[in-house]
């Protein structure tokens, strides 16, 4: 597929979805392979890993939900939130209260998880999105710290730094997930269909708006568009998607705790977007495998340096691979088409 050096500078989210001629971008036989590969993997996960490589796959899947949710506000819309996890960790206890309290029922925990992840975003982005800069930034931290400190101190609700712990989770009544297999094919159902989600409102409309608000917000704003209303809209569907993740979270570990609200958790998403590649939504994937792996697994090789080791990549990534490895790959693949078009130009000649 030929490159548009018209639209090839442009961050990967702002790209325009025709090509040059005008023509729709059609995705290559190598991008369908990829992903066909990715998904039989996924498939093929439960029959090949132990319990625990198979907990820590889930995990990834979970995390890189909630930080695809991110990269909604960060690569489309240019707004830098350092404080989603307030939108996971209140998705993540609602869910749990209600399977607790209410009924034991995943699909119901996770409309309500998914429900209060919205309202909690309504309820604090009418405000947020009209800040700028360190600002925005400021005012996101607070939100997370305001809700990770109701979580530490309420603890007739939220059980305090213990957390909660929620029993094995049912599908429907007589139907448990009581095995790890179980809950990872349900939370790869979810995950799929979220994902779905998220790059449906990507490759929409919207989405492209966003991509405008995020390049030049004045511009968008002498030209008529509302850009506080389009903000808000998207910062409360990216607080629904981060609630979701939080009520999978949930599902996956039957466990949570103050630390799933916690700065530390929002630093952790942002890290997994930026590395795995902002605007792409894929790498937020991509990224999430990073973090877990390094935080979970080197943590027993690296004990106590785990995030030393994170801000290193952090690092490394801004300075050496600026769109993440979603960018990197992208890059490569052009390189191969470019490979691939001058060995049939020569072949072409020699004939």
């Amino acid at each position: 597929m030929a490159t548009d050096p018209q639209t090839d500078h442009l961050p990967l989210a702002g790209r325009p979805l025709v090509g040059p001629l005008g023509h729709p971008r059609v995705e290559t036989i190598g991008m369908l392979g990829a992903r066909s590969v990715c998904i039989l993997l996924l498939i093929a996960a439960p029959f090949l890993l132990n319990d625990f490589s198979l907990l820590l796959l889930t995990e990834i899947l979970i995390f890189g939900l909630f930080g695809a949710s991110l990269d909604l506000l960060i690569g489309f819309t240019g707004l830098p939130s350092l404080g989603h996890a307030a939108y996971y960790g209140f998705g993540a206890y609602v869910a749990a209260l209600f399977a607790m309290h209410v009924m034991d029922n995943v699909v119901l925990a996770l409309l309500i998880g998914t429900a209060a992840g919205a309202i909690s975003a309504a309820l604090t982005g009418w405000v947020t999105v009209r800040t700028r800069g360190v600002y925005f930034l400021m005012i996101t931290v607070a939100i997370t710290e305001i809700v990770y400190s109701l979580a530490v101190t309420w603890t007739d609700v939220t059980g305090g730094s213990n957390g909660l712990t929620v029993s094995t989770p049912m599908l429907v009544k007589g139907l448990a997930l009581d095995s790890r297999q179980s809950v990872y094919w349900y939370v790869l159902i979810v995950v799929i269909a979220g994902y779905a989600f998220v790059r449906a409102i990507g490759r929409s409309p919207l989405g492209r708006t966003l991509n405008g608000i995020r390049e030049n917000e004045p511009r968008m704003r002498a030209i008529g568009y509302s850009t506080a209303r389009y903000k808000f809209a998207i910062y409360c569907v990216a607080g629904a998607v981060a609630g979701a993740a939080g009520a999978l979270g949930v599902v996956n570990t039957g466990f949570v705790s103050p630390s799933d609200a916690s700065f530390t958790t929002a630093a952790l998403a942002f890290i997994a977007v930026i590395v795995g590649g902002s605007g792409t939504l894929y790498g937020a994937f991509l990224g999430a495998i990073v973090v877990i792996l390094v935080r979970d697994e080197f943590s027993t090789l690296l004990p106590g340096r785990s995030t030393l080791v994170l801000g290193v990549i952090f690092i490394v990534a801004i300075y050496l691979f600026p769109k993440g490895i979603a960018g990197g790959l992208h890059q490569l693949r052009q390189l191969l088409q470019r490979l691939v078009r001058h060995r049939r130009a020569g072949v072409s000649d020699n004939d």
